[in-house]
């Protein structure tokens, strides 16, 4: 029976319980417009109920128009499809280890609540002093950086700006290569939506951002994960997912690695080109994290010079995530395509943000800030590292650069209860399934260092991994 049924049934009437079973199907689109609904006699032996138990199910959802009949043929789904449930598409986990869990949690929290498993800094860690001066700057520029739309592309000389930018990791790109968009998730849905259909597979890295997977969930798409080694995914794995799966693309961070921190070498990013060019794979790299860097790390996109690999990028974690602007470096032949799918899905884009973002770059104030917060970064890392080690609790990799440490806990220690346990005290963790496709990472917990400052926090998970 389906859970949502099961759960129903057990406070309701079976007659309800059947119905919810069909609204779930219908928002999951397991049944879409025009679907023939299960035989009476067929659905009914699955409900492990009667057939005028089922009858009268579906005469109530014909009456509420969810369904239609259709004499001597059966019932139908109506026309009209329902809003996109994400919660209800595919199997229906535990929602402390659902990816929108962590980040419903982490994004409703109120000011009482601390946020080690978020994935973004502090307000106080950012230029609040610049932006404020970039926002009196920006108050000056004439009418139309005020009040008109952006290009299709984007703002010229932002695009250029970020064209040097990309050059400094051995990326070249024209701006005309360049497209702007609200943030990093954006330009990933809008490659999405360019190249994908229903059905089409996904390869993930396993662990890895666990908003990928339901990006690609709401794009009905059959994802696949491959286990992430220290240095990248793991080749052979890697090749025997392409032979068996076909997939279409293959979404990543080859800089900074969410969650683990792990750098991807130069040995991995030739052998992982070698095998997607034999498999015709685009390859999508999210390098959100690259200012964050000690020093440059190979970037797939400058191996394949923009080729089968798109970069994207964001300045959402860097210097404000009030300040949506991201950007697409994609293949020339793909921009006229992009162009008009952001024109239908965003028409012409934020061109206020565009402007605030260009003068920070400009004036030295974003240069400055990520000098200043590498430091401030690394401190917070051997600074939580120690604390999390006094209590049992192991980084994968020793103070790696960036926000993240991902951790192991314990032996028999559950992240999911842990996190369970400290939600209950006003503490928000990311437990290690949320990230991982094939729920194998039930051991570690994702820390964001910056968010790591209150020495409760230590308290708290030394309690919850004792119970």
């Amino acid at each position: 029976m389906d859970e949502q049924a099961t759960r129903l049934g057990a406070s309701g009437t079976l007659v309800e319980a059947v119905m919810a079973a069909i609204r779930q199907r219908i928002a999951a689109r397991t049944l879409t417009p025009g679907a023939r609904l299960p035989s009476i006699r067929a659905f009914a032996k699955s409900m492990q109920v009667s057939k005028s138990t089922v009858v009268e199910a579906y005469e109530r959802l014909a009456a509420e128009g969810a369904i239609r009949s259709r004499p001597g043929s059966g019932f139908y789904a109506a026309g009209s499809l329902a809003p996109l449930s994400l919660a209800e598409i595919g199997p229906r986990l535990d929602r402390a280890v659902d990816p929108l869990w962590v980040s419903r949690q982490s994004l409703d929290a109120g000011d009482e609540m601390m946020k080690p498993g978020c994935g973004w800094l502090p307000a106080d860690w950012m230029p609040q002093a610049a932006l404020r001066r970039a926002l009196r700057t920006v108050a000056r520029a004439d009418d139309a950086a005020l009040a008109d739309y952006g290009t299709p592309l984007g703002l010229p000389p932002l695009r250029q700006l970020l064209a040097r930018r990309m050059a400094a990791h051995g990326i070249e790109a024209a701006p005309e290569q360049i497209m702007l968009t609200e943030s990093g998730t954006q330009a990933i849905d809008l490659i999405c939506r360019f190249l994908l259909e229903p059905g089409d597979t996904v390869l993930v890295d396993d662990p890895c951002y666990f908003n990928f997977h339901a990006l690609l969930r709401a794009h009905q798409a059959k994802v696949v994960g491959v286990p992430y080694t220290q240095s990248g995914p793991d080749i052979e794995l890697f090749a025997q997912a392409l032979a068996e799966h076909r997939p279409r693309l293959y979404i990543t961070n080859s800089a900074i690695h969410n969650p683990t921190g792990a750098i991807l070498s130069p040995v991995t990013a030739h052998r992982l080109l070698k095998v997607a060019d034999q498999a015709d794979l685009t390859i999508v790299e999210d390098d959100i994290f690259a200012d964050f860097e000690h020093s440059p790390a190979p970037r797939l996109a400058a191996f394949d010079g923009l080729d089968r690999v798109v970069n994207i990028g964001s300045f959402s974690k860097t210097l404000s995530a009030s300040l949506r602007c991201g950007f697409i470096a994609a293949p020339r032949d793909w921009m006229d395509g992009l162009t008009d799918l952001k024109i239908a899905t965003s028409f012409g884009g934020g061109r206020l943000a565009a402007e605030l973002l260009l003068t920070l770059l400009r004036d030295g104030s974003y240069r400055k800030h990520m000098d200043l917060l590498r430091a401030r970064l690394s401190k917070a890392m051997a600074e939580t590292s120690t604390r999390l080690k006094a209590i049992g609790i192991i980084p994968w990799i020793d103070q790696p650069a960036g926000l993240f440490l991902w951790c192991g806990l314990p032996d028999g220690v559950d992240a999911a209860e842990v996190a369970r346990r400290a939600l209950a005290n006003n503490i928000v963790l990311a437990p290690g399934n949320a990230f991982s496709l094939s729920q194998s990472a039930s051991r570690f917990l994702r820390f964001n260092v910056a968010q790591c400052r209150n020495e409760r926090i230590f308290k708290v998970l030394e309690t919850a991994m004792a119970r």
